[in-house]
């Protein structure tokens, strides 16, 4: 049970925001009004209002022009594009130009693969609205079909995660991190999600825009731009936010600032987190495999971003970021003191850095030729880490050290352009892209014992070797899409694609790898290709009403790990990979309708993908994974399955009864098997929905919503209790308050599981625990209070 000491949480908070109060008033004695978090404005103000179901809060009014003016240009006007700010005042033509190359909610992105009908976005200003500092966050208050696996620390969408989810931020795609003999899971996380802007939640099995991995549908994350803080006139700027959460006992700080010379606009913003563990509702103390309390950690996250962003005349822009990320998670783990340890220390680590430089451009008018242009070309580099430190009493005696780190760096180019092509009575779209990147990746785990050939035990544990040769990945994307209309017949689009994605892996074999115990040899690598095709038929039924249809494929190539993996030692175990994978691969359809806007809408969509040659790690004999040698604890291999089928529906709505009143639902239903075993997949979550009305006024609004699940009673293994838990309905309440001491500072406050119920995330339970259910419960009753400055 999580239950937080309000004196304590009081005084900390009381610190936090004296010190963030302080700091502004000191550097900046006048202060704009706070932008993005103001009450709900008129319809007719309401453009930037989020697409997400819930509270609509678009930007307040924005600070007088000041003496320093950006440099002239010509004016830039673009077919739907605000030419005032929220007060109505005439916007700059820089500040337009700003504009046209933003997100916009409502608009339709089919040109540039984001189609409108699959996709969700949300805005910073709903993140802060609702309170959300990551995505457990978001999916708990925004969005019923998304989830999180804090087991393996990825997304989950549609019986779906891991790599099969893809994840990118501005545009790049972040690796997948797994070397399941030694329990290294992650690399997707490995971000600030206080360093974001907003996001794009794409639910869809497609391939034929973004490639390998989108077999469950893409995470799409924009980070914090000079924009998002520089609204109508501005020449400077801040954001800072101090949060503190009681589930976690956590403190989080945040800064950002930007800056504009002309039409050069400079951002940099820095994140800092403490905390320890998130609580459960467990009861049982003490160490080992009895204890239902969760294990006392404590972590420490960083994070720093900077941009440089030119805008020329004519709609063109470059952009150069740097991104540094580091989290660290120090766990005392007490449920691994045994008869064997009397000390077990885990840290786990994930890294993250990158540079990237993006040019986009914007046409004057979208009936040009050229409409739009995106080209990014980055640097990236993903490192996971997992030390273990302990103190072992059977032989060998001592210390035992274990430290594994894989690395995947990875370099490469994405665009796309898109083009207005008219042919008689037909209109065309037209967008080509492509991808091209190579990845490098490594592992090596390192270690201290007091092991000796004379032990027996020794050989099961393995150390100052590598699991897998050194891998470089070679991958190549051609993207072709027209999206068709017919001049008359307004109310019909359909928009065929494909995309030709090429993959090779080419092993090289260093010292540490033949250090291996069991090294067998990786060969020469691999390669292959596949093609992606989709069709989306969308029909205009009434004014704001879209019937849609789609028939897509995706497809997902194997990574280096799950082709050359290779743990284990002669008379006991063995765990490997299969160079033989073939490529995960995917045929679905969908179909929904999609109502009205961000301000007042609602959709509805059913599925049902099938799955060809799915990866998973099965159980073998020796003999039936072709290899020779006595294993009496089990081959562990990565082969194909040939049949998984998922289908489900989902269903949203928001609705603003007027400037004060709304209120907003989601819920999900997903079903998923292997049609050839017949077994339930353990990776569908059950029935989830998430329904909240909230209240804004000038000063002052609250938020009331509740999240709830049925009981999972299909899982993999039917006879076991395992995997099958209750359902439940938690309740949350969020408040927020605009003293009008201080111009552009909002406190907020919220009180979590109300009711201090006891419940579930079902995907957080391991197939195979050996702890106490209650272990894996989610935190009680808890609070989190904020602070948030805009100047």
């Amino acid at each position: 049970m999580t239950l937080t000491r309000p004196s304590f949480l009081l005084k900390r908070f009381a610190l936090l925001t004296t010190s963030l109060v302080a700091v502004q008033l000191e550097c900046a004695p006048s202060f704009a009004q706070d932008t993005g978090l103001a009450p709900a404005t008129p319809a007719s103000q309401a453009r930037t209002a989020q697409a997400t179901p819930g509270p609509t809060t678009p930007p307040a009014t924005a600070a007088p022009a000041t003496q320093h003016q950006p440099i002239t240009l010509a004016p830039v006007v673009v077919h739907g594009v605000n030419q005032t700010d929220p007060s109505g005042a005439a916007l700059t033509p820089l500040a337009r130009m700003e504009e046209s190359m933003r997100i916009d909610p409502d608009k339709d992105y089919s040109n540039v693969g984001k189609a409108r009908v699959f996709t969700t976005t949300t805005t910073l200003a709903t993140l802060q609205n609702r309170m959300i500092d990551n995505i457990e966050d978001y999916a708990r208050r925004v969005d019923a079909a998304v989830n999180y696996n804090t087991n393996n620390f990825s997304i989950n969408m549609r019986g779906l995660d891991q790599n099969r989810i893809l994840t990118t931020i501005d545009g790049i795609r972040t690796t997948w991190s797994t070397n399941y003999a030694r329990g290294i899971d992650g690399g997707v996380s490995a971000y600030d999600f206080n360093s974001l802007g907003g996001l794009d939640i794409v639910k869809n099995a497609n391939s034929s825009f973004f490639g390998t991995g989108a077999l469950g549908g893409v995470v799409s994350m924009r980070t914090l731009g000079p924009e998002d803080i520089l609204k109508g006139n501005k020449v400077f700027g801040g954001l800072s936010k101090a949060t503190y959460d009681g589930a976690s006992e956590s403190a989080l700080l945040n800064q950002a600032l930007a800056a504009r010379y002309g039409n050069t606009l400079v951002l940099v913003q820095g994140g800092y987190d403490n905390g320890s563990e998130t609580g459960n509702m467990g009861k049982v103390g003490g160490s080992g495999t009895k204890r239902s309390k969760k294990d006392p950690a404590h972590y420490v996250t960083g994070n720093f971003l900077g941009k440089i962003r030119h805008y020329f005349e004519g709609g063109h822009r470059i952009t150069l970021t740097g991104e540094v990320f580091d989290r660290n998670y120090h766990e005392n783990t007490l449920t691994s003191i045994s008869s064997t340890y009397n000390q077990f220390r885990t840290l786990e680590e994930s890294k993250r850095s990158r540079i990237s430089g993006d040019y986009d451009y914007k046409a004057q008018d979208p009936r040009n030729l050229i409409s739009e242009a995106h080209l990014t070309a980055y640097w990236q580099q993903v490192t996971t880490i997992t030390t273990t430190m302990a103190n072992r009493l059977t032989t060998p005696l001592g210390q035992y050290d274990r430290t594994d780190q894989e690395t995947d760096t990875s370099y490469g180019v994405t665009g796309s352009i898109s083009s207005n092509l008219n042919a008689g009575p037909i209109r065309n779209a037209v967008t080509i892209g492509g991808e091209a990147y190579l990845m490098d990746s490594s592992e090596y785990a390192s270690g201290k014992d007091n092991c000796t050939p004379a032990i027996r035990t020794c050989a099961y544990l393995h150390n100052n070797q590598s699991d897998m040769p050194n891998v470089h990945s070679t991958n190549l994307g051609a993207i072709v899409q027209d999206r068709i209309s017919f001049r008359g017949v307004d109310w019909l689009h359909i928009t065929p694609g494909f995309r030709f994605d090429y993959y090779r892996l080419t092993p090289h074999t260093q010292a540490s790898f033949l250090a291996n115990d069991t090294y067998i040899n990786p060969g020469s690598g691999s390669h292959g290709t596949h093609y992606s095709p989709k069709v989306l038929a969308e029909v205009n039924l009434l004014k704001n009403l879209t019937a849609y249809a789609q028939y897509a494929q995706a497809f997902r190539a194997p990574s280096a790990n799950e082709k050359y993996i290779n743990y284990g030692g002669e008379g006991t175990y063995l765990a490997i990979g299969n160079p033989q994978l073939k490529p995960e691969t995917s045929r679905g359809w969908e179909a929904g309708l999609r109502y009205g806007n961000s301000r007042r809408g609602a959709q509805v969509s059913v599925y049902d993908n099938y799955y060809h040659n799915f990866i998973e790690n099965e159980t073998l004999t020796a003999a039936e994974a072709g290899i020779s040698g006595n294993y009496p604890y089990g081959i562990f291999k990565y082969m194909n399955r040939q049949r998984v089928r998922i289908y489900g529906v989902e269903a949203n709505a928001n609705w603003a009864f007027n400037d004060h009143w709304l209120v907003w639902g989601s819920i999900a239903y997903t079903d998923g098997r292997d049609t050839q075993e017949h077994v339930h997949l353990n990776t569908v979550v059950p029935l989830r929905g998430i329904v909240g009305v909230g209240y804004t006024d000038t000063q002052w609004g609250a938020n009331f919503s509740t999240t709830f699940a049925a009981a999972r009673n299909k899982v993999e293994n039917m006879a076991s209790d395992t995997n099958k838990t209750p359902g439940y309905a938690i309740f949350d309440l969020t408040a927020w308050y605009k003293p009008s001491i201080v111009k552009g500072l909002r406190l907020g406050a919220g009180m979590y599981n109300m009711f201090d119920k006891t419940y579930y995330n079902a995907l957080n339970i391991p197939d195979s625990p050996t702890l106490p259910k209650a272990y894996y419960s989610q935190p009680g009753r808890s609070f989190k209070v904020t602070a948030i400055i805009n100047f």
